[in-house]
């Protein structure tokens, strides 16, 4: 039984990368197990569970190259300041210069949903009524959310609460960016209520075989990993339901409830299965290179995390220099960047969360007064310290942090074919003021800008976070776009908020999309804001 149930498993892990189908639609034909295996069958080894698991696991950041490449990298990776392109895809009219491909976005919903939400369902109906699987029905939970808040803070409202319940009219109809983060919540409530009570005890087999991060030594950590994940969703909405977000962090924040993320050994990586899929776009595609706000911010904080991060250019007009590519601009042909400077090659594993973004959260929870946040200061150097310990850096923290002089500096780029593109000077209102050191007599919103900065120096190279903290907070200031082929439906300035839904929801589940977008309050495009994305971000 064992031989047979292994080769159904490998059928149902190739149907589950060839679907084609609708994602939200259709879903007894999706969510229902290929290859035939049953319920008893599955729970004789774990492996259907276990590998419904990974697949998820290995898919709330894209593992798969051309994924990430079409649903992070040529998005969020760019649009959060880290990375860029040196390609003109699209005769440079594509998703950096704000010419939205239909092709390239729709990644984001499919793949999520295909790879991600189908799965973890499936997983949430074989566990929901066994005793004996709980903790593994929990550790579904958690993977749910941070799959699908991705999904949310990219596009806005999402199927969620409606997943599979389609009505008589053969509809699938979304939550809006407000109830979906509700309903976040209540899943957070649900998985770390069933994590406390397995604290202290041993881990399951079920749980050893699905975790691909800790491989489950122990339960808390999975415990902690929620409860940062919860306040991270509740610093995400601070400025649009300022008391919902403080119940949620306080909810967070209490160390009855498990605690945080706190050293280098909880943070969490998840192992893959094939090559990090930057190092192919780096080196194999040669289709990404530095962003230039990593040269200013980076560069101007002389901090020594960017030798560990980037190599320099070789370009013969930068040579021996860290040089960016500002993201939106002119460009003609790769061979113009292509020598600028390169990731160095990523281990193989997928950063998922770090204890470094645990501290930076709780230091700005500590400047909303939030109980239990501690000091503002004592968290915010707290997390350069788990930063620089992450990189083999520690020796140069404490110089780092007293650091109250250097200052994000000019990008300059010799080699800019547009006129203009590269001027962004010192004095620029695109370029921040602000130092490393931390200044107790600063205003709240410069206190607020030195922890979202140095967050996002930290969460690297997650740019799916750094890009929604930017239209959270405003912080880090980055550059805008030079070129915008978006026909003013994006603002240049502070440029793109979300990317719209594909054009298959729109054919197969038209009536609940449209009423989806009704509760955007704009239209179906990158220049509408989300639900939590408000202008005002005055603390």
């Amino acid at each position: 039984m064992r031989n047979k149930n292994i080769t159904k498993l490998i059928t149902i892990l190739i149907l589950s990368g060839l679907l084609t189908a609708g994602c939200t639609k259709n879903f007894e034909e999706l969510n229902t197990n290929p290859a035939g295996v049953t319920d008893e069958e599955a729970m004789g080894d774990f492996a259907l569970v276990s590998a419904f698991l990974a697949q998820a696991q290995r898919d709330i950041i894209p593992e798969t190259v051309g994924e990430y490449q079409l649903g992070n990298n040529l998005t969020s990776d760019a649009y959060g300041g880290y990375l860029a392109a040196q390609a003109p895809f699209v005769g440079n009219a594509n998703n950096l210069t704000y010419s939205l491909v239909p092709g390239w976005y729709s990644s984001i919903w499919v793949d999520r949903y295909i790879r991600a939400m189908n799965p973890l369902y499936r997983v949430e109906q074989i566990t929901r009524a066994d005793e004996a699987m709980q903790d593994v029905f929990a550790f579904a939970k958690i993977l749910k959310v941070s799959a699908m808040h991705r999904t949310s803070d990219k596009v806005g409202p999402i199927i969620y609460s409606q997943y599979n319940l389609p009505n008589q009219a053969d509809e699938i109809h979304y939550d809006s960016q407000e109830d979906a983060y509700k309903n976040f919540f209540l899943d957070l409530d649900t998985a770390t209520t069933i994590l406390k009570s397995y604290q202290g005890k041993e881990v399951s087999s079920a749980m050893k075989k699905s975790d691909l991060a800790y491989t489950s030594d122990n339960y808390e950590r999975w415990l902690r990993v929620a409860n940062t994940l919860r306040l991270r969703l509740a610093l995400r909405i601070a400025f649009k339901s300022p008391a919902q977000a403080k119940v949620e962090g306080e909810k967070a924040l209490n160390p009855e409830n498990g605690g945080l993320l706190e050293s280098t050994d909880d943070n969490c990586f998840f192992s893959l299965s094939v090559d990090h899929p930057l190092n192919i776009i780096t080196t194999t595609w040669s289709d990404t290179r530095m962003g230039a706000p990593i040269e200013s911010i980076l560069g101007g904080y002389k901090d020594p995390r960017l030798a560990k991060l980037f190599a320099k250019a070789t370009d013969p007009v930068v040579k021996d220099q860290y040089k960016g590519i500002r993201s939106g601009i002119d460009i003609d042909a790769k061979s113009r960047y292509d020598n600028y400077s390169k990731m160095l090659a990523l281990p193989n594993k997928m950063q998922f969360m770090v204890a470094s973004e645990s501290w930076f959260l709780k230091a700005e929870a500590a400047l909303r007064n939030w109980a239990n946040a501690g000091i503002a200061k004592t968290n915010y150097e707290t997390g350069i310290d788990k930063s620089f310990e992450m990189y083999g850096v520690s020796a140069a923290a404490d110089a780092y942090k007293n650091n109250a002089t250097d200052k994000p500096i000019a990008y300059i780029d010799p080699k800019a074919k547009t006129p203009g593109q590269n001027d962004v000077k010192q004095g620029s209102p695109h370029l921040s003021t602000i130092t490393v050191r931390w200044e107790e007599g600063d205003t709240q919103d410069r206190k607020l800008e030195r922890i979202i900065t140095q967050k996002w120096i930290a969460m690297f190279p997650d740019g799916d976070e750094a890009w929604a903290e930017y239209r959270r907070s405003g912080y880090p200031i980055l550059f805008p776009v030079v070129v915008n082929y978006s026909g003013n439906t994006i603002p240049t300035d502070p440029g793109i908020r979300r990317v719209p839904y594909p054009e298959r929801e729109y054919n197969s589940n038209s009536v609940a999309v449209n009423e989806a977008v009704s509760m955007l309050g704009g239209e179906d495009n990158g220049g509408t804001r989300l639900w939590w994305d408000v202008e005002d971000k005055k603390l």
